[in-house]
């Protein structure tokens, strides 16, 4: 699949699923298999599919706010 980075850059990556153990619960995640010099990223989807959000100021995770439709 190919992705556009933050400064433009155009990368294709092979694409497929993990599954994640954290003490905040456990789930499969689609992930992005990165190449060499990639950097490992958690990202919003694996976030999301934990019921966590991420808080960029102070760098915490916290549960997500669940609603009901």
């Amino acid at each position: 699949m190919s992705f556009t980075l933050a400064d433009g850059t155009k990368v294709e990556r092979s694409i497929s699923e993990a599954f994640i153990a954290f003490p905040q619960g456990e789930a499969h995640t689609p992930v992005i298999l990165g190449e060499k010099g990639d950097e490992a990223l958690l990202g919003v989807v694996t976030l999301e599919i934990l019921g966590l959000v991420f808080n960029p100021f102070s760098r915490t995770l916290h549960p997500m706010r669940m609603l009901l439709c």
